[in-house]
Formats: C-alpha cells, sequence, structure tokens
C-alpha cells in the first residue's frame, strides 16, 4: 500500500504568522523571554480538497461532488471564504466566491458524458496569504481513447530515420569521473555521435556512464530525462545493484558543466526546445532526441560487459515520453518503466478536452494556440507517445496520480489504454507532477527483478 500523504489534498503549507512580535527590553542585542504561550503563533494553513467519493473514482454520466475544508492547526478556520473552479481538467471554468459553512463546503462538479477527469480548484486568502487546493475525479478512465491521428507512413518515416542513424559511427569518447566513482562503480561521462538537426548533419549526446566493478556480466539500463536543461551524475545506486545505467542529456552538450550554464541556456537559446521546427517534420526537435535515445542503446548493447539478455529504458514526464517512444523504436529494448509520460495525446485541446505536456494546441485567453496549424498538427502525429504506446511490445510499468496538473491525467491514459503488451500501473492517485518514495521503490524492485537482481 502507498503511503498517504501528509498533505492529503496537495494544499499548499505555509506559514502564517500572527502580527505580533514583542521588542526586547534594552534594545536589540537584550537578552529576553517569550512569555507563556508565546507572542506570535505560526499556523500550518490548508485547503483541503477531495471527492467525496472513495478512490475518487465515477462512472461516465455519475454526479461528482467535492468536500472543501480550510483548517489551520488542524482544525477548520472560521468565517473563511473560498473561491473555486470546477470543470473539466485544464480548461477553463468560470470562478465562484462562496463562504465555507462549518462542517465544509460541498462543491457539485458536475458530470461527464464521457470518460475523462473533473478538476476542482480551491483558494482562500487566510490572514492576507493565498493558499491553494486541488482534486481531481476520474470518470470512468479506462475508456478514455486518443483523439491523436495514426499517420499511414508513421512506421516507414520512422524506418528511414534510423537508417540514417546507422549510417554515423558512434565514436565513443569516455572521461572518467573519480569524483562520482565509488568502490563499486566506475563512472565515467560519455559522448556518442548522432544525428544532426539536418538531415546531412550530425550532432553528440552525451550522458553519465556508470558500470559496476568486477567481472560482469551485467543488464543495462537506460535513463531518459524529465524536461528541462540540466547537469546529471549517473545512476550510481542501481549500479550498485548491478545495472550498467546510461543517464543521458538530449541538448547535445555535455550533461557535467556548472550549473550556471544550463541556468543560460534554459533561458534563452532552448527556452521552448519542445516546439522547435514543429511544422517541418524531419526537421523537428525531437527528431534527434528520440534517435540519440537510439544511440545510447546502440552504445549499451556494444559495452563488453552487457550481459546480452537486459535492456531496460526509465524515465518519468518528458522520460516517460522517451521511454516509451524508445522502447517501441528499438526491438533490443526488453521492459520499460514510465512515470507520468508526457508529450500523450496532444491533440486532446482540439477536441475540448485535456492534451498532454507541452499544451502546444491549448487556446490561451479565448484565443486558439499559433502551434494549431494543418502542418504542426501533422509533425505531432509522427512523435505523438500515444502513436509509439500503440506499437509496445515488451512489459511496462507505470505510475502516475489524478491531480497532475503538467501531464493530465485525461492524456496519460490516452496512451495508456492503447498498449496492447503486458502493463502495470501503480496509481499514487493523490500526487501531482511528482513521484513518492514507494513509487520509486516499486519501479526499482520492478526492474531489479527483470534482471534478476536483488
Amino acid at each position: 500500500m502507498l503511503r498517504r500523504l501528509a498533505s492529503l489534498t496537495f494544499a499548499a503549507t505555509v506559514l502564517a504568522i500572527a502580527p505580533f512580535v514583542r521588542a526586547a527590553p534594552g534594545g536589540a542585542d537584550a537578552t529576553w523571554t517569550v512569555p507563556a504561550p508565546a507572542d506570535a503563533r505560526a499556523a500550518a494553513v490548508q485547503v483541503r480538497v477531495v471527492p467525496e467519493r472513495t478512490g475518487w473514482t465515477y462512472g461516465v454520466g455519475e454526479p461528482v461532488t467535492f468536500l472543501v475544508s480550510v483548517i489551520a492547526d488542524q482544525q477548520p478556520v472560521e468565517g473563511v471564504s473560498v473561491t473555486y473552479r470546477v470543470g473539466p481538467e485544464m480548461l477553463d471554468a468560470a470562478p465562484v466566491t462562496t463562504p465555507v459553512p462549518a462542517g465544509g463546503l460541498r462543491i457539485a462538479g458536475g458530470s461527464l458524458a464521457q470518460p475523462g477527469f473533473i478538476r476542482c480548484i480551491v483558494t482562500a486568502t487566510v490572514a492576507g496569504r493565498s493558499y491553494r487546493g486541488v482534486a481531481t475525479a476520474g470518470v470512468a478512465p479506462g475508456g478514455i481513447q486518443p483523439t491523436q491521428t495514426e499517420p499511414a507512413d508513421f512506421d516507414a518515416f520512422w524506418s528511414a530515420q534510423k537508417a540514417r542513424l546507422a549510417e554515423i559511427p558512434v565514436d565513443a569518447r569516455l572521461t572518467p569521473q573519480p569524483d562520482l566513482s565509488t568502490a563499486k562503480v566506475e563512472v565515467f561521462h560519455v559522448g556518442l555521435q548522432n544525428v544532426g538537426a539536418t538531415s546531412s548533419a550530425t550532432s553528440r549526446i552525451y550522458g553519465i556512464l556508470c558500470v559496476p566493478r568486477g567481472p560482469g556480466p551485467f543488464p543495462a539500463l537506460l535513463n531518459v530525462p524529465g524536461a528541462g536543461v540540466r547537469p546529471y551524475r549517473g545512476l550510481v545506486d542501481l549500479a550498485e545493484r548491478g545495472f550498467i545505467t546510461l543517464q543521458i542529456g538530449i541538448h547535445g552538450i555535455p550533461v557535467n558543466l556548472p550549473q550556471e550554464l544550463y541556468d543560460q541556456l534554459g533561458a534563452a537559446a532552448l527556452n521552448g526546445y519542445n516546439v522547435y521546427n514543429l511544422d517541418l517534420r524531419e526537421r523537428y526537435y525531437y527528431r534527434r532526441v528520440y534517435l540519440g535515445c537510439l544511440r545510447a542503446n546502440d552504445y549499451l548493447v556494444s559495452h563488453p560487459a552487457w550481459d546480452r539478455r537486459t535492456l531496460i529504458v526509465i524515465g518519468g514526464s518528458q522520460g516517460g515520453q522517451l521511454s516509451i517512444t524508445t522502447a517501441a523504436l528499438d526491438p533490443r529494448v526488453t521492459a520499460l518503466a514510465a512515470n507520468y509520460p508526457a508529450y500523450s495525446d496532444v491533440t486532446g485541446y482540439l477536441h475540448g478536452r485535456a492534451g498532454g505536456w507541452p499544451h502546444m494546441m491549448r487556446s490561451e485567453g479565448g484565443m486558439p494556440s499559433p502551434h494549431d496549424t494543418p502542418a504542426k498538427r501533422a509533425t505531432t502525429a509522427y512523435y505523438d507517445a500515444v502513436n509509439f504506446a500503440r506499437r509496445l511490445r515488451v512489459p511496462g510499468f507505470y505510475s502516475w496520480g489524478y491531480n497532475d496538473e503538467t501531464c493530465p491525467p485525461t492524456s496519460l491514459y490516452a496512451a495508456y489504454n492503447v498498449i496492447t503488451a503486458p502493463k502495470h500501473l501503480l496509481l499514487a492517485i493523490e500526487t501531482g507532477h511528482n513521484v513518492t518514495p514507494e513509487q520509486t521503490q516499486a519501479i526499482q524492485q520492478w526492474v531489479a527483478a527483470l534482471a534478476g537482481l536483488k
């Protein structure tokens, strides 16, 4: 059983400081004591929101109700009003402001005529500070189907891209990282040659390789990254359990540089990378990324210590997306684990429901998205995790929660429900875009068991 999180409804918890502090007699440097019980008090304020039904899941057409309370020091706050928005997740809803009666507030969330999710977002102001709570009810999520189209030449397109990658030598360049190595694991910074932004160009992909010390052989594990730009230190813990691990970045820059560099790239040159060249399927940013993941596998399966049997790919968010796409494109992959996979059914917004991260098709302020063009919609079909999920043939472990506002559960189920390969879903139902220690432990135990490790 998953441990229930302390913040049951994921309300923000901050300190509300009573506006009364008594100065110390004799000046700032004088010693003074706080009279009992106290001159100031800090209260942990929470806006608690939860679907009325245990399990947070309803059937099509069933009315959904949310229960709301505002508490401080685990007791109801008297005389407070809240503002809430309730409706299909990620879609605009009109705000409603109302007082919270003694015993809590009941909010009618309506119903859905088709599978999906209804979200209730509640805010309250206490002592001049704003607090927020979120809860999301599932409506027959097992029946959610994708809105994304499937191109007739999908497989032909990716076969051609893989053929281009195969023409490029791996050219692995390893640099020892003694500061990251341990008594059980050798760590290296590795650079591999990859396709470039155009059909004739090349680039490099970089990562941190961790190899168990000893004769082997060892199973291999590829860790693909979430969105953003950052350095990496490798999965030493899994390598100490007996995996060869390769943790990669996707942006064609070394992954062992100062943090300041990645911050600058993320704020400038790589800001919005997920829509670069979206109107050109052969030059779209993720083409090089998807093929770079295959190149990382090329290196892993060539490693002399690999056991020639097990190759697992894992990741969360964008990494969940890349886990699915890599496992679908590469028959050498034997299993995958994906937390809240991004880029799943991104066209959902064009059909009146939530779409996947990066939400490029979502309208803003009532205006259509600038990415809602025929060319860009067509490109997404070649990169959407939904169309790769249809092609999975190996066991997969998947995990997410209902309250995810980055990768909405509607989009996650759109991909999950089309998977015909063996699959296991671990719901951490209250979570948002985060992973609990229990989820991490369950995934690590699952991949270790597949590899025959303890």
